[in-house]
């Protein structure tokens, strides 16, 4: 098995560890915290040669212009000790330019995760990183050196000291290697954050799911349901031209009559997969018709100032789709109501009814499903429902306007 980190390399392989590169490769990781050393250093130097505001004020200028760089400095050591690459989490500005990029880069999290890395490494992390490789190699060189120190009187009393000092040496691999793989554990939380690479590839793989169900609705209106209303039209006319009560009239008639409930069945079924109404007329015409489709009455009040990015939509309208399904099963509620609107950039919708409550999300209602799509596009869902009811189910979902 071939090691990926510093940290597998010394818990999986220990007996291989001392003869691998890991160690070499942790020691040289911790060593290139001169850089750092080198700018707190300088910052300290003129803090005391001219005075503590001025440092004050360089340190806030070297940071804010070295921040990243610093930041990007961190990303590609970590290659010496963690085999997977760390990705650059900042997206490209919009358009060209350095006034475009730089409010890209104040907008960003990762901006502000970068400068505060960067001023605690500035700040502490280097004297640590500095400080075990100095404890950890100077006791083993101290003893090795025996020898040549004048308080040792006697070679044979000198021998022993060294060989201890060469029987500890190998040994200061160990602390390095496990300071520089937790470290770069850290480095890797904060300035490459592999969760937000995962949400990314889900949120590209919930788009990807939403254009095949568009393309199978629009197959199955164009092509299935096309050929069903011919089907029930040629079915009819070939009953007009037959006696009527004739055995091949009733016939054409049973099979007119079962195409056209297959006609309204793959109706329903194009509904489920993508309603032809969210893609043509939005996210309020959408819930209208769901909601007069539900046994319960259900007010509708959505008030939107734009009509949101078609993920949105989607999301919004199945979280109202199975909220309602759950109303009519399990709540016993008469009445229900459906509500959004946007605010802050968000789009809030809540879905309440007068049931009798005690709707639970660890029972199957499909209520930790809708929580697993809406983390998937950064939303969120609140659930209030005691026993005796009201319930009120309340999403907020980051809104981008479409374009």
């Amino acid at each position: 098995m071939i090691a990926r980190n510093a940290l597998e390399a010394l818990t999986t392989r220990p007996s291989a560890f001392l003869r691998s590169m890991w160690p070499w490769r942790s020691l040289a990781y911790l060593s290139s915290s001169v850089v750092f050393a080198g700018v707190a250093v300088a910052l300290v130097y003129v803090a005391y040669r001219f005075s503590v505001t001025i440092g004050c004020l360089l340190g806030g200028v070297v940071l804010v212009v070295l921040g990243l760089p610093l930041a990007r400095f961190e990303r590609l050591r970590l290659r010496l000790v963690d085999a997977a690459p760390a990705r650059d989490p900042h997206q490209p500005p919009g358009r060209p330019g350095l006034t475009a990029w730089l409010g890209n880069r104040l907008r960003e999290q990762a901006t502000w995760r970068e400068l505060g890395f960067a001023m605690v490494a500035l700040a502490a992390i280097w004297c640590v990183d500095l400080g075990v490789i100095s404890v950890s190699v100077w006791i083993p060189f101290l003893l090795l050196s025996a020898p040549l120190q004048p308080e040792v009187d006697s070679l044979l009393t000198a021998l022993p000291i060294s060989a201890a000092g060469l029987v500890l040496l190998p040994l200061a691999a160990y602390p390095v290697t496990a300071w520089a793989g937790a470290r770069a554990l850290i480095v890797r939380a904060v300035l490459a954050p592999r969760e937000a690479e995962i949400i990314r590839s889900r949120a590209r793989l919930v788009d990807a799911y939403e254009s095949e169900r568009r393309r199978i609705e629009r197959d199955l209106h164009d092509g299935a349901q096309q050929r069903l209303v011919a089907l029930t039209m040629k079915l009819g006319l070939a009953g007009l031209d037959l006696p009527p009560g004739s055995p091949a009239a009733v016939q054409v008639e049973e099979a007119r009559v079962e195409a056209m409930k297959a006609l309204a069945e793959l109706r329903e079924l194009i509904r489920g997969v993508h309603p032809q109404v969210l893609t043509d007329r939005g996210l309020t015409a959408a819930v209208r018709d769901v909601a007069g489709r539900s046994p319960v009455s259900v007010d509708v009040d959505l008030s939107l100032a734009a009509r949101p990015s078609a993920s949105v939509e989607a999301t919004a309208y199945y979280v109202v789709c199975e909220a309602l399904a759950n109303v009519a099963k399990h709540s016993g509620a008469t009445r229900c109501s459906v509500r959004g609107r946007m605010s802050g950039g968000r789009l809030v919708v809540e879905v309440g009814d007068d049931g009798v409550g005690g709707a639970d999300p660890d029972r199957g209602s499909g209520l930790a499903g809708l929580a697993d799509r809406l983390a998937v596009i950064d939303g969120t869902m609140t659930l209030s429902s005691p026993r005796g009811g009201p319930t009120c189910l309340r999403v907020e979902i980051p809104c981008p306007a479409s374009a």
